[in-house]
């Protein structure tokens, strides 16, 4: 399991690109890293306790639960979240500079981020496929980009995982989620996704990872994680930048 880990690490720091040259993304600060030594300890060396399956955070203590309330009152389809922080101040401002301001050099700090939640967790059995939530074809053409699949690329390189870029797609357009309440939310997704036929068969027996830049209500990763269920998968896991803290 240690030679595991340490040839990780190896391929991530050959694989990864540097991201930003000549500024922090968060302060400004000029330098060749994509953020700063005192931004990284300030915003994600904090490691709070989360729930296992979807990453809300837990209290801390030793007989804190892993699993959270709402997940044992209604479990999901997913089995496990990763997320690299929580969508916070400042945090939630990188998030909207890649998704509305074309900010994609973002993207690349955005999967280094995310493999260092990775590595954290030694435990952590890595999947065999990899797939980004897709964008419907309107909202894709009027942004240009999918930014779900722009850090899913330099992830599945850094973490050697195969990425299938084609696999899920939108049966057809719906609603940004944001803009509808919880309830609306689940009505909004219900079957709102495809599994590419040609694909499908990959799916059986493997363990999915699934890419996407914020996790609010997880309405969109289950519904994700249940249609690569119904197809077989063994076992689905979100790689998420942010986690939409508690209210």
């Amino acid at each position: 399991m240690l030679y595991r880990f340490i040839d990780w690490s190896r391929r991530l720091a050959r694989h990864l690109p540097a991201g930003l040259p000549s500024s922090c993304a968060l302060c400004g600060i000029a330098g060749a890293a994509a953020l700063c030594t005192p931004c990284h300890a300030q915003f994600f060396s904090h490691r709070p306790p989360r729930c296992t399956q979807c990453a809300y955070p837990l209290p801390d203590g030793e007989h804190a639960p892993r699993v959270c309330g709402t997940c044992l009152r209604a479990p999901r389809a997913f089995d496990t979240t990763i997320v690299a922080s929580d969508y916070s101040a400042p945090i939630d401002h990188l998030v909207l500079a890649l998704k509305f301001g074309n900010q994609l050099a973002l993207a690349p700090l955005f999967a280094r981020l995310i493999a260092d939640a990775l590595l954290r967790d030694r435990s952590f059995s890595l999947p065999t496929i990899m797939a980004a939530v897709p964008l419907g074809e309107q909202r894709l053409a009027e942004r240009g980009f999918n930014q779900a699949l722009e850090i899913a690329k330099p992830l599945s390189k850094a973490i050697a995982i195969p990425l299938m870029p084609q696999l899920i797609s939108r049966s057809r357009e719906t609603a940004m989620q944001s803009s509808l309440a919880p309830d609306a939310r689940i009505r909004n997704m219900r079957n709102a996704f495809v599994l590419d036929p040609q694909a499908a068969e990959l799916v059986r027996g493997q363990h999915v990872a699934v890419v996407d830049d914020v996790l609010t209500t997880g309405v969109t990763l289950n519904e994700i994680a249940t249609l690569l269920k119904r197809y077989g998968a063994a076992r689905v896991s979100n790689f998420v930048f942010a986690r939409t803290p508690p209210r």
